[in-house]
């Protein structure tokens, strides 16, 4: 979903002409990022929270050499979900009791027959013990 598809869809809802589903969605965004902007949350019920957290200075270690590196402080954007969003966001996604039932309504198959194993490389076996010999 887009900016395109929210003005779409808070036309036929409200039943507004485009310009104004266009200045309804543009201001309901702008009205969150200057809150956000200044600090403030921005709450909305039953989907979740916009806030800005600060983060404090700190010494990280660069992985490819070791070495300390002081890494500044900093502000992060931070969304997060409501209760209601997160238990809407997980019972779409098929949680582990549907897969469950669904296998054991499942007719019985028969078992496929076992693969033999690859055979071991021997390539790598013939150069060490070429060089064991010299």
């Amino acid at each position: 979903m887009n900016k395109v598809d929210l003005v779409r869809m808070a036309m036929d809802r409200m039943e507004l002409s485009r310009k104004d589903a266009v200045a309804l969605v543009d201001g309901i965004f702008d009205d969150i990022q200057a809150a956000v902007v200044t600090g403030e949350p921005v709450k909305i019920p039953g989907f979740g929270q916009f806030k800005v957290r600060d983060r404090a200075a700190r010494m990280a270690r660069n992985p490819a050499t070791g070495e300390q590196v002081k890494v500044p402080a900093k502000r992060v954007f931070k969304f997060l979900p409501a209760k209601a969003l997160k238990e809407a966001v997980m019972s779409k996604r098929g949680g582990g009791a549907r897969k469950a039932a669904a296998k054991k309504s499942a007719p019985a198959r028969k078992a496929a027959p076992a693969r033999k194993a690859a055979p071991a490389r021997k390539g790598a076996a013939k150069k060490s013990s070429a060089r064991k010999k010299r």
